[in-house]
């Protein structure tokens, strides 16, 4: 049976229901699926933030419908659609 996990410390958390009970000692062949995103040794310096924040900023630029788009998020979130009473009449 072969099961993805997730290693947290000396801890591998499954990713799958495995039927055996709690205890149960098994074989472990670890295969590295993927590197974890693990943020810079060294933090960024504030210029080096504020240009990823610009660059992240800068995906909304050059939208003209973008106010239009989330007036319409708004109206929807604020519409009163009422609410149904069950009516113990019937």
């Amino acid at each position: 049976m072969k099961v993805k996990g997730i290693l947290r410390g000396q801890t591998i958390e499954l990713l799958e229901q495995v039927n055996a009970p709690d205890g149960t000692e098994v074989s472990v062949e670890v295969e590295i699926l993927s590197a974890p995103h693990h943020s810079p040794a060294q933090p960024l310096s504030d210029e080096e933030r504020l240009t990823k924040l610009n660059e992240l900023f800068g995906a909304w630029e050059n939208q003209p419908d973008l106010d239009e788009i989330f007036a319409e998020i708004d109206r929807e979130r604020h519409a009163y659609r009422g609410r149904q009473i069950d009516s113990f009449d019937d």
